[in-house]
């Protein structure tokens, strides 16, 4: 049986036309020295011009020309091969890129509707309640109501020659005319043409052949096999006789040039346009306002973006057709595995993994591991939810892990005075938990009712087919429905008509109880309904139709809890919730204030157990904030008392700076404290005694202003407070450029930045030796305070990390004085990041001569004891290969009571210890310093000082000294 490929280690490279193929298989050399084993790259197939992320595909089997040629490419797989090295890539099954001009698939059914090869690839509600929309598709791209920009002259008509094709412009839009509708701009002023050519005339004769030929088209509703094969058949005939037409008889084509100037009208005479209406009535779609989108739009987004259209993996077809390049991939050896992108857009994600599974690789034979690709889920998790362990994939791509390493550094103690101080300044209480409500109900009623409503429908159907529900009122079923979804606890349940398992019914009830109990309606008994329908037991013994209704209703409803939970979680309470912002993660939980040793044993432990060689991951493209930048927050928990005295210091300081817009201040007191610690996080090295550089204060200034806008509380993306805007931007370079301000805010950064520098180093060394395959964000080697997206995919200097680690790889691993030297050197300067590349390039390295001990040993967690016990976090991997000894410090601020020092010394660590198992070894050697440590006889076995542990580094990796590991 042939077993995936398991990385020791993956770098994620952000590719796009700034950073090409070419680009990456340069940096081949320096990854595989680094230690890195697979290159994990962001979609790579061909999306929308200019696109900076891949998510945007407009094309599954091609590689985006902008990164370069398929010869390009192979160069970049041969870089990988020669050093070892392979690759994991990103995909993006859920969602292709639509509008523009660049998609054939949503242009054919722009132009041939239901009967489109691919009608059935998106996933449209054809029948929606909308009678203006049946059968069509809603195209909101209109920068103002439709009949203004048609008065405007915005909307044109165009021909073109060479293919024979009509379509509309509407900026870089393009929209296809129904082949049908054809006569309708061929038959225009006709009499004209004929007195000038002749009734005989051949190429008069041929045109009006032509208008009679795609006057008998099949229409768009008429959908069965041979009609719609004659359809798309024929209208490719006739179009290619009109473009030879054309070409042949220049009357012809200025007859038709004139026609089409014709039809387009003149502004500001509103009944020229009456004919351009008319056609555009005509057709599959209706362009819209873009306003239009939150109640109307009839296919399934990505979320709420209207350019970004679902498709529907469960069709088989869909699968193959997306699929069948990036499996070649796979099965020639050029990539070793594959990341899903957002699997809870999915109608049925076990399915699609199945699918994806069963695709056996050549050199399989007859028999194959169940799961001969390494996949990885973006699957998030919320509190103590897990993975369904009925998927045949690896596991996810390490949120959990984020979350559960960045709690270590948080401090319970402080979670009180962090709250009074949040709330004093803000003059008010804030309910997480209501905001959250609020949240959910707000992107709802303005960004995703029109999927609500299709919801409410389609349940208001089930109950109308039963006589015992016929009575629930459409208006009682969509609130109802409204206050279940509110309610619901995770991103989605994975209810299909094979399973429901008992996750999923926890979970439906735990919603449908609290909005129960919320309710404030007489008949109550609607939610009992509900919660049926959602379980598919209401479809039990009832007639086919009426079961498949059910079944399909539950599927689709998971599919907008999971889109609601990430927009009214992570894009609108995360930038209004901030009591501590280095909480406020992707799958993070703000309520959850630290994670102690313990918990973070028992989690690692469970997850070694069912997912072991899934991601971990302490930054991603999707970040809310860099791993360097949350452990820098994290420390505020730490000192809360010093916290408070400075944000009084800087308020008084600021308040002359703050403008009244709309008898409020701007920026408002949550806009503020979100903006000190920003400044805390991302401060850079570099700038500590004087003012921060231009770059910065537009970094600052453009984050602020994404995070007040995702908050949609003073302004939003979809109707900017420009006032409001402006005065907090005002505000941002005032106080940055303020002397006052920094002569007493860059002294607590300085203090801030060390412990926040201690937490990133062990954090770091958490990642790359717990079990799993750990993830380096592109620029991570070195410290990096980026901020959300699109701060955090700027294009990285690569120069600079080549040259630090070529100097390290100057000095040999085997000399204990030479490595100690250089650690004091690295930590005497931690500004420059060196010494976490240090730290990274050691551990990597070691990983790369242990490979087993790392993918497969066991995590067995390590007692401390002692006065300080609870500072430190210790765990041994073993294996009957080696095995070895991790010790990391946490809480570094209140360990060394504010001062900015190391965590070395006996007089600080006192009399604490780590407890070894027994058969551990007796003797070792630190991976970082060279330096050997033995153990001290204790009664309950063998101990080893943390005064030892840390004694020239604030971060331990042990290793037999007999060097079995």
């Amino acid at each position: 049986m042939k077993a995936p490929r398991i990385p020791d280690a993956v770098s994620r490279l952000q590719f796009n036309r700034d950073f090409t193929f070419s680009r990456a298989a340069a940096l081949v050399p320096y990854l595989a020295s680094l230690g890195i084993s697979h290159c994990y790259a962001s979609p790579y197939l061909r999306a929308r011009r200019g696109s900076t992320h891949g998510y945007d595909i407009i094309d599954h089997e091609h590689l985006n020309p902008e990164i370069g040629t398929l010869e390009d490419y192979e160069r970049f797989v041969a870089a990988l091969h020669e050093h070892g090295m392979g690759q994991i890539l990103d995909i993006v099954p859920n969602h292709m890129g639509i509008m523009g001009s660049d998609n054939a698939w949503w242009l054919d059914v722009l132009e041939n509707g239901q009967a489109s090869t691919y009608a059935k690839y998106f996933d449209i509600d054809w029948e929606p309640l909308n009678e203006e929309l049946q059968g069509k598709v809603l195209v909101p791209v209109l920068g103002d109501q439709y009949g203004s920009v048609l008065d405007r002259g915005e909307l044109r008509l165009a021909f073109d020659r060479q293919k024979g094709e009509f379509h509309l412009v509407y900026f870089e839009h393009h929209f296809p005319i129904d082949p049908s509708e054809y006569p309708s701009i061929l038959t225009l002023g006709i009499d004209t043409l004929e007195r000038e050519l002749g009734a005989h005339e051949e190429h008069f004769l041929e045109l009006q052949s032509l208008v009679s030929a795609f006057s008998h088209l099949p229409s768009r509703k008429e959908l069965a096999p041979e009609q719609r094969t004659e359809r798309l058949r024929d209208k490719e005939i006739h179009k290619r006789r009109l473009a030879t037409l054309c070409e042949k008889s220049p009357p012809v084509a200025k007859f038709i040039e004139r026609n089409t100037v014709a039809m387009n009208g003149t502004p500001g005479e509103s009944a020229s346009f009456d004919a351009l209406h008319g056609l555009i009535k005509a057709q599959a779609y209706r362009p819209t306002f873009w306003r239009v989108a939150a109640d109307d739009i009839n296919y399934r987004r990505f979320f709420e973006i209207n350019d970004l259209a679902a498709l529907r993996q469960e069709n088989e077809d869909v699968f193959k057709q997306t699929h069948e390049f990036v499996l070649q991939l796979l099965r020639d050896g050029k990539i070793d595995g594959l990341r899903i992108d957002h699997p809870d857009g999915l109608y049925n994600p076990r399915q699609y993994f199945e699918r994806l599974q069963s695709i056996q690789p050549a050199s399989c034979g007859d028999i194959c591991d169940a799961k001969p690709y390494y996949i990885l889920a973006e699957k998030i998790l919320t509190g103590n939810e897990t993975l369904p362990d009925s998927w045949p994939i690896h596991g996810t791509t390490g949120y959990n892990f984020t979350n559960l390493v960045n709690g270590l550094f948080i401090d319970p103690a402080g979670e009180r005075r962090m709250d009074r101080i949040y709330r004093a300044f803000l003059g008010r209480s804030v309910d997480f938990k209501e905001s959250l409500c609020e949240c959910k109900k707000l992107v709802m009623d303005r960004w995703l009712n029109s999927e609500l409503n299709v919801l409410a429908t389609q349940l208001n159907r089930i109950a109308l087919a039963d006589r015992h529900t016929c009575d629930f009122t459409l208006k009682a079923l969509r609130d109802a429905l409204t206050e279940v979804i509110v309610k619901f606890p995770v991103y989605r349940t994975y209810v299909t008509g094979e399973e429901v398992s008992a996750t999923d019914r926890l979970h439906i009830s735990k919603a449908v109880n609290c909005a129960k109990a919320r309710s404030r309606s007489t008949d109550s008994t609607v939610y009992d309904f509900i919660r049926e329908v959602l379980l598919t037991s209401r479809a039990e013994g009832r007639p086919e139709a009426y079961q498949r209704a059910v079944i399909h209703f539950a599927m689709r409803f998971q599919q907008y809890t999971s889109a609601l939970m990430a927009k009214g979680l992570e894009d609108t309470c995360f930038y209004r919730y901030n009591r501590l912002v280095s909480l406020n993660e992707v799958g993070g939980d703000p309520l959850h204030f630290g994670v102690s040793p313990q918990e973070f044993h028992g989690k690692i432990q469970a997850r070694a157990r069912y997912w072991p060689h899934e991601m971990v991951a302490t930054s991603t493209h999707d970040s809310k904030r860099s791993e360097d930048v949350r452990a820098r927050i994290n420390t505020l928990s730490e000192i809360p008392l010093a916290w408070n005295h400075q944000l009084r210091i800087w308020r008084k300081l600021n308040r002359k700076k703050k403008a009244i817009i709309g008898g409020g201040e701007a920026p408002d007191p949550n806009d503020e404290y979100l903006l000190y610690q920003t400044l805390v996080g991302a401060w850079p090295y570099g700038t500590a005694n004087g003012s921060p550089t231009p770059d910065f204060v537009d970094r600052i200034s453009n984050y602020m202003l994404k995070g007040m806008r995702e908050a949609k509380e003073k302004t939003s993306w979809a109707r900017h407070n420009e006032p409001y805007e402006s005065a907090v931007g005002d505000f941002i370079k005032s106080v940055l450029h303020s002397t006052e301000f920094l002569d007493t805010f860059l002294p607590f950064q300085r203090t801030t930045a060390h412990f926040g520098m201690l937490n990133g180093l062990s954090q770091t060394l958490l990642k790359l030796t717990v079990p799993g395959v750990p993830d380096v964000y592109q620029g991570n080697e070195l410290w990096e305070f980026s901020l959300a997206d699109p701060d955090n995919r700027h294009p990285v200097d690569f120069a600079i990390r080549e040259r630090a680690l070529q100097r390290l790889k100057c000095f040999p691993d085997g000399r204990s004085d030479k490595l100690m030297t250089l650690v004091r050197e690295l930590l005497a300067r931690p500004e420059d990041g060196q010494i976490k590349l240090y730290v990274i390039r050691q551990t990597l390295s070691l990983r790369k001569r242990n490979a087993d001990l790392f993918r497969d040993g066991q995590y067995v967690p390590l007692r401390s004891t002692g006065e300080y016990a609870k500072h430190v976090v210790a765990f041994a991997r073993t294996h009957k290969s080696g095995m070895m000894i991790v010790a990391v410090p946490r809480l570094c601020a209140r360990l060394l009571k504010g001062e900015a020092r190391l965590p070395s010394g006996a007089d600080l660590w006192k009399d604490t210890r780590i407890h070894l198992s027994d058969g551990m070894g007796k003797v070792f050697c630190n991976t970082f310093t060279g330096a050997r440590l033995e153990t001290e006889a204790h009664q309950s076995g063998s101990v080893l000082a943390a005064a030892e542990l840390f004694d020239q580094c604030p971060v331990a990796l042990l290793t037999p000294a007999n060097g079995r590991a």
